[in-house]
């Protein structure tokens, strides 16, 4: 990668991507869950989720519990390689200002 992945890149997403990284081959996390997690508002976090799900870094899984809607997110196979080339990235710019 020569540089950051521009949409992981913003704060509020990498938040996002690393709390959903560190939870995959689970369910997912769940929105309120998620929204605690990264500090961020329902609108706001829904509308990050949307751009992550249209990169195809996140899924979104809604469904009912009882008569409540839910929604899960899950980072993909392609958002973990993202998230982890995203970081190699993070870590070649560290290595290099300790070199």
């Amino acid at each position: 990668m020569d540089g950051p992945d521009e949409i992981i890149h913003q704060s509020l997403r990498l938040r996002i991507m690393a709390a959903l990284h560190a939870a995959r081959g689970g369910e997912g996390v769940e929105f309120n869950r998620l929204r605690a997690l990264v500090g961020a508002t329902d609108g706001n976090l829904g509308s990050h989720l949307t751009t992550l799900a249209g990169a195809g870094y996140v899924s979104l899984e809604k469904d009912f519990v009882g008569k409540k809607p839910r929604t899960r997110a899950s980072i993909s196979a392609d958002g973990a390689r993202a998230f982890r080339a995203h970081t190699d990235y993070l870590r070649g710019i560290l290595d290099s200002a300790e070199g």
